[in-house]
């Protein structure tokens, strides 16, 4: 069976049909034990997973997921990659994040279509900016690419934008970051699956958690529905429904769930080769390799789990959409959906010991979860494996809420998302 994706692999598969791939991983039944299993077969659980076994040199280790690889948020977002923040903890985070990425493909011998096309944060007034010009050095200090380009700069890079001096937000200029970009979100999974399970990994699908089992005030694994698992750490990566874990695990998390929404248009010609997002209405876009727009937006501000989006808020993603480009007002919507994010009070991640011993957490992500993957479960890897903080994830600790050391991105970046 052929394992390791090369030239010549395809090749010779493709003389003989393609019958000759080993499966991407197995489906074993669970174990009895393991030193970690992780909650959640999602980018981040299955990240996590891989480095564990590559960086710390695990071997007995389980993602436990309820559904199928990916059918959460990974699969359920716009696929943007980026790390245009302001606070330095921010940036040092996603950064790590970009510089993954732009190596993930190599790493995990399968292509994640990372597209580094940039990003632009529009700016449409004076004052805006001022405030871009803030940004843009705070991300220089910070040890991130940043560029502030005028208006004209703008239009080289997105002719289809509305730069009519009626605009209801005239483009006066943008944030450029150009490392930043577009990713393949099922690939991002799977090739992180498919890694895993060739380092020992068991990767365990529709089997859900319906419990803790703790001992002692110690959480020593996982009671599921295919029965109970011990462990020697309990990972906990499961974004919006982390406070339903929380709840189980008997901790508590400061996180409220969203629905966020999406939406991919019919396929056109090229007429968007970066990501334009616009503060003022909240809509942000970029053209898929398929043809189809990649739209996103703001989140439905009432609480649900329902992996749907309510029509007020489809109204204000698409006609923000609309002026931004109005050239597309005509363009067919192909189909929409939702994703289930989960906000903390400074729209910044939690990673860290959750308070019952034994249970450590990553969430709170919002709607920056995608772009995070591999620094997330790198971090996490780091803090399940050692008992303690990486220095990157230090102060997005949960103790962060009790000591008033917040990273308030929402305010800082002016970018919930």
């Amino acid at each position: 069976m052929t394992r390791h994706f090369s030239a010549f692999g395809v090749f010779r598969e493709g003389l003989r049909g393609h019958k000759g791939w080993a499966p991407m991983w197995r489906s074993p039944a669970p174990k009895l034990k393991y030193d970690v299993v992780i909650v959640g077969g999602g980018g981040h659980g299955l990240a996590t997973a891989y480095y564990l076994a590559k960086n710390h040199g695990m071997s007995r280790i389980a993602v436990v997921e309820k559904g199928w690889l990916g059918g959460g948020n990974t699969g359920r977002n716009t696929t943007v990659i980026r790390s245009n923040y302001f606070y330095p903890e921010s940036t040092a985070l996603y950064d790590l994040s970009v510089r993954l990425y732009e190596g993930l493909s190599r790493d995990i011998n399968y292509n994640v279509m990372f597209s580094q096309r940039g990003m632009m944060v529009l700016s449409h007034s004076e004052s805006e900016m001022e405030i871009a010009a803030r940004t843009v050095n705070a991300m220089k200090l910070n040890g991130a690419d940043a560029e502030l380009l005028d208006a004209r700069d703008v239009q080289k890079k997105a002719p289809i934008l509305n730069y009519r001096d009626d605009a209801r937000y005239p483009i006066h200029g943008a944030i450029w970051q150009g490392r930043g970009g577009t990713g393949r979100h099922d690939a991002v999974a799977w090739g992180y699956a498919r890694a895993a399970d060739r380092l020992g990994v068991d990767i365990i699908q529709n089997c859900e958690v319906t419990g803790f089992l703790i001992e002692g005030g110690t959480c020593k694994g996982v009671e599921t529905t295919q029965g109970v698992i011990r462990a020697g750490r309990v990972g906990v990566a499961t974004a919006g429904h982390s406070s339903v874990l929380a709840q189980m695990g008997g901790y508590k998390l400061p996180l409220h769930s969203y629905a966020l929404q999406a939406f991919v248009t019919e396929a056109i010609k090229p007429v968007m080769d970066t990501v334009a997002f616009s503060p003022m209405t909240g809509s942000y876009f970029s053209q898929s390799d398929k043809g189809g727009l990649v739209i996103g937006g703001g989140l439905d501000r009432i609480p649900s789990y329902a992996q749907r989006g309510n029509t007020p808020e489809q109204e204000n993603v698409l006609s923000g959409i609309i002026d931004m480009a109005p050239a597309l007002a005509k363009v067919k919507l192909l189909r929409h959906w939702a994703g289930i994010v989960d906000v903390s009070p400074d729209s910044s991640p939690l990673i860290g010991p959750s308070g019952t011993d034994g249970i450590f957490v990553n969430c709170g992500w919002g709607t920056g979860g995608f772009k995070a993957i591999p620094a997330g479960g790198y971090l996490f890897a780091h803090l399940l494996a050692n008992g303690a903080h990486h220095e990157i994830s230090r102060p997005f600790d949960l103790n962060r809420f009790g000591t008033g050391a917040l990273i308030d991105e929402a305010a800082g970046s002016g970018i919930a998302h």
